[in-house]
């Protein structure tokens, strides 16, 4: 895994689409490339990982920041995470995620969220392998204020 610049945002974003339509979504690129840009151009928003396996990019991983009152600190979400099928099962997520919460450990970050489908088991059992756990007295809801980078 290597941290992703500017010069990587057009794979990004070809992986990213590649993510968005396995759910069946088309990617608005110009958007998905505004929003790498920005994280990727301002750390204290999160950070952007392109997930390498025999020198082939194929996954991508991006960490978002918050601060938290519950935590009174940083709080770290792993907002995308995406592996091509073809190296899925070969530890690369789990590695990825091991490695950005020893990261995150070391910056001081108090806690971290994912946000995982329901039906995506393979999902949940990665997130799992490295200590995340449902949550049993929280539910997730939200309010669109803007449009979302896809469209179903």
């Amino acid at each position: 895994m290597r941290r992703a610049t500017l010069s990587d945002i057009p794979a990004l974003v070809a992986l990213m689409a590649e993510f968005y339509a396995e759910s069946g979504f088309e990617l608005d690129r110009p958007l998905a490339e505004s929003a790498f840009s920005a994280i990727i151009g301002d750390e204290r928003l999160g950070i952007v990982w392109i997930i390498e396996c025999d020198g082939e990019d194929v996954g991508h991983v991006v960490m978002t920041l918050r601060f938290g009152m519950e935590f009174a600190g940083l709080i770290a979400c792993v907002d995308d995470l995406y592996v091509r099928p073809s190296h899925r099962g070969k530890g690369l997520a789990v590695a990825a995620l091991s490695e950005i919460r020893e990261l995150c450990k070391n910056r001081g970050v108090r806690a971290m969220t994912v946000e995982v489908g329901h039906g995506n088991v393979p999902a949940q059992a990665a997130y799992r392998r490295i200590g995340f756990a449902e949550a049993p007295d929280r539910q997730l809801l939200s309010l669109a204020l803007a449009s979302a980078a896809h469209t179903a």
